[in-house]
């Protein structure tokens, strides 16, 4: 998330503010032990994906509602444009025309909506747990604000990808035939090789589905812990001699200015990547050993 200002008083030291700020809102109450953890729900990931999601979809709802076939104004123009690339990317990696009407629309919807929740990594980093904070009158509130910097969101996302695999592997192969090539691929048909080709599948599909997601963890994670760092900069700033302090916060802004420019790309970027991602993975699933 984007630097923020937070006061020095009772400010807690380094370490105390970076874990407070990678605790989730969850069922448990208290903050994660571990990345991921099926039995708690982290709410502010479900709310804030959640809440992205339906805006994303109002845009582009909201922009093709109002389309003419005249001149385009800017937001029908970048669309049909966004529209056009993941039309062109679609085609290119899925060949059946009767998959694409439905793989294409996805696809676009995905980029959407991971670039959303991407970009909440712009807020102010203390702004909306701050917020969260006066609200429930908890000075010690969790509150995470970006959902792919949270590893059970992503995976989510990418078990969603790998549920759609299997959907086009028994619609296009159908279930026999999709049966016969995960114990005939990728070594032959041969029955001493059924197990190898088996379990070289689950790796296959596991390998695919646990690294799709960890990419965009990763990238997004990084970012968040960046902008964190940076953040403790101008918090530090009072505690030190007035020239020390000054450099120190002009540090905190050139970086944080510098970084939060240099992010856009990588927001962009990562959003396109996993469409990409899915795109080549549901692409995989048309295809035969």
């Amino acid at each position: 998330m984007a630097t923020g200002h937070e006061a020095a008083t009772s400010a807690p030291n380094a370490g105390e503010y970076v874990l407070h700020h990678l605790g989730n809102l969850n069922s448990s109450g208290h903050p994660q032990t571990s990345m991921v953890d099926f039995s708690i729900i982290n709410y502010d990931t479900v709310f804030f994906s959640s809440v992205l999601g339906v805006i994303g979809l109002f845009l582009l709802w909201r922009v093709a509602r109002v389309a003419t076939s005249g001149v385009p104004g800017r937001a029908q123009a970048a669309l049909e444009i966004l529209i056009e690339m993941v039309g062109n990317q679609a085609k290119a990696i899925v060949h059946n025309e009767q998959s694409r009407k439905f793989v294409a629309p996805l696809a676009l919807t995905v980029f959407v909506w991971v670039f959303l929740m991407n970009s909440m990594d712009f807020l102010p980093v203390d702004l909306l747990p701050f917020l969260w904070q006066t609200l429930t009158g908890n000075p010690h509130a969790y509150l995470r604000v970006v959902p792919t910097a949270d590893l059970n969101g992503t995976l989510g996302l990418s078990v969603g990808v790998l549920l759609l695999c299997f959907f086009y592997n028994i619609k296009i192969k159908g279930l026999g035939g999709w049966i016969h090539e995960l114990f005939t691929a990728p070594f032959g048909n041969h029955p001493l090789l059924y197990l190898p080709n088996f379990v070289m599948q689950l790796i296959e599909f596991t390998a695919k589905t646990v690294s799709h997601g960890m990419r965009l963890f990763g990238n997004m994670y990084a970012g968040e812990l960046l902008f964190l760092l940076i953040a403790l900069m101008g918090m530090a700033f009072p505690s030190m001699s007035p020239f020390g302090g000054s450099l120190l916060w002009l540090g905190h802004l050139v970086t944080g200015t510098l970084w939060a420019l240099f992010h856009i790309f990588i927001v962009v970027l990562q959003a396109f990547i996993f469409m990409m991602l899915t795109l080549v993975y549901l692409g995989q699933a048309h295809e035969s050993h």
